[in-house]
């Protein structure tokens, strides 16, 4: 941008000095600076995340377009209970999970967590529980919520992979709860922490149970959720030479049995 005096600052500079020319004080207008504009269109700058371990040199125009997808860049925290700021990477994330929000680390691919809530009744205050996984030299996040699907109050546990999207395709895991002889399963891959928390849920992509059917579970009298989740996690074997880009998650189909089950539970 340029003032009509023809001094120049870009438009980030624009907004910090409230729209007046440093220079010469006059109003900031809209001029674009044509001259600059054909020098920056010749550069070639390093990604932003150079620093993170990035190698790429792009076009200055192409420079945003790649640090928006830029497999280096800083991952968001996973923590699901509070709208968390800090960025990082995923050393410095288990780090912050651990000592910041009290999260329970484990180390190990198998899990066997038991949930228990004494008010089951009361959904609408979503409640979660977050726990992180060490195995195959990775990091996993386990999330386990109630919410209200539609009308229907549920449980849903599913993984999150702390890497990025290609990584996580190389697992899968394994979910099971069940009691009174009977189990609900899901089998599916983990998705990326780079998926928000909220678009994981939203998309069903884990284990599902009805609440009616987690009391049936739970035993007893039916006023105390006490819910026992297993599962487990596993490499799988890539051939490098097949490309899924628009596959569908593994646990899709998973999830569709899990809700006809529900539903025939729920109508007898």
């Amino acid at each position: 941008m340029q003032c009509h005096n023809g001094h120049t600052l870009c438009s980030t500079c624009k907004t910090r000095v409230h729209n007046r020319c440093p220079t010469c004080r006059q109003e900031l207008g809209d001029i674009r600076c044509l001259a600059l504009e054909k020098i920056a269109e010749s550069l070639e700058l390093p990604c932003r995340y150079i620093s993170l371990g990035c190698p790429e040199i792009f076009p200055y125009y192409s420079k945003l377009k790649h640090e928006a997808i830029c497999n280096f860049r800083p991952y968001n925290c996973p923590y699901a209970g509070s709208d968390c700021s800090v960025v990082g990477d995923i050393p410095c994330l288990v780090a912050h999970l651990r000592d910041d929000h009290r999260v329970d680390m484990h180390s190990g691919c198998t899990f066997n967590h038991r949930y228990v809530k004494s008010n089951p009744m009361e959904v609408e205050n979503a409640t979660w529980m977050l726990t992180v996984f060490h195995c195959f030299g990775q990091y996993f996040c386990l999330h386990f919520e109630a919410f209200q699907l539609g009308m229907a109050p549920v449980y849903m546990a599913f993984l999150r992979f702390m890497g990025d999207e290609r990584e996580a395709r190389n697992y899968s895991y394994s979910l099971e709860v069940g009691g009174n002889g009977r189990k609900l399963t899901f089998e599916g891959s983990p998705r990326s922490i780079r998926d928000s928390h909220k678009k994981v849920r939203d998309s069903h992509d884990g284990l599902i149970i009805y609440r009616n059917m987690a009391l049936f579970f739970s035993g007893g009298d039916r006023k105390e959720l006490k819910l026992r989740v297993t599962g487990r996690i596993w490499k799988e074997q890539q051939n490098p030479e097949v490309s899924e880009p628009d596959q569908v998650p593994n646990g899709s189909e998973s999830m569709v049995n899990n809700s006809e089950i529900a539903s025939l539970y729920l109508l007898n």
